[in-house]
């Protein structure tokens, strides 16, 4: 399968704080992609290596098999870029706005596509920007995106300000957009529940590495939750099967990839009864709290 991003081994400080080092990771064409991750991970970080802003202190990364940093203009023009949903020149209308940028993309430019989302948004086009809300505005960005046409969207918190409704909204149009026009989307959310509902694939990162990278459905297939009863004092296996194992009052709880079956000749094998053993599904949330911890 043809990768659209490529990251080798990136490695990146701010001053003397490292953010990861020897990061790799790459996204196929048509997936859509979620980076997952705790404030101060690199989420954003790696979102402005992509977007050519941030030159990392060493590593390689390409998009559509150029460098980054070296980029054709006509390449970096198929890109779709929302830096946490910022727009420019808020005294436009919404009319404005689009004709001001139709201009740089001649050819490919698809102003039904931004009408056809701000129809969904309930926004006239004689609407100012500078007097919608937050979420609004991100939305305005997005249409501008999606318009544009690119093979590849790059998005930071795309569901920045807008209501449970709305977000709800935006997330199915998105999914449906990018699926039947064959768009590869790399994007970041705080609002796990959004990407549950969007994403293919998604990476979980952890302050310096990534935990774990893989389709989303295999993630929720495989990722479950196990609790037992234990003994007063009695501590779980140390094992790297186990993530994030408790034992309090009597109970202890764990993550795990294993099955039930593994997980119980694991436990026995440490000389643990496992006859109150169960385990549970998980939603991408709990998953994502298993594998990096709720602090």
């Amino acid at each position: 399968m043809e990768n659209i991003i490529e990251c080798n081994n990136l490695t990146h400080y701010y001053g003397k704080r490292l953010i990861y080092e020897n990061l790799s990771f790459s996204v196929p064409k048509g997936r859509i992609l979620g980076l997952l991750g705790k404030n101060g991970t690199g989420k954003t970080t790696t979102i402005n290596i992509l977007s050519g802003y941030l030159k990392p202190r060493s590593g390689q990364c390409s998009i559509f098999g150029q460098e980054i940093q070296a980029m054709h203009p006509s390449t970096r023009r198929n890109i779709g870029l929302l830096i946490e949903g910022h727009v420019q020149y808020q005294f436009m209308t919404i009319r404005e706005i689009e004709k001001f940028y139709s201009a740089f993309y001649p050819g490919q430019w698809r102003k039904e596509a931004y009408y056809d989302l701000m129809d969904k948004l309930k926004v006239a086009p004689g609407q100012r920007i500078s007097r919608m809300s937050c979420g609004q505005r991100s939305q305005v960005a997005l249409g501008l995106i999606l318009a544009q046409n690119p093979e590849l969207l790059v998005l930071d918190d795309f569901s920045l300000g807008l209501d449970p409704g709305y977000r709800r909204l935006f997330v199915d149009y998105l999914r449906d957009y990018a699926r039947s026009e064959n768009k590869t989307v790399f994007l970041t959310s705080h609002i796990i529940q959004d990407m549950e509902r969007l994403v293919d694939d998604c990476i979980i990162m952890d302050y310096g590495r990534i935990l774990v990278q893989m389709p989303a459905g295999d993630l929720l297939g495989r990722f479950r939750r196990y609790e037992l009863a234990i003994a007063e004092g009695t501590a779980l296996p140390e094992a790297p099967e186990f993530h994030r194992p408790t034992a309090i009052g009597g109970r202890a709880e764990f993550y795990s990839f294993e099955t039930e079956a593994e997980v119980a000749a694991r436990l026995r094998q440490a000389g643990i009864a496992c006859d109150t053993l169960r385990s549970d599904a998980l939603n991408l949330e709990d998953a994502f709290i298993g594998l990096t911890g709720k602090y």
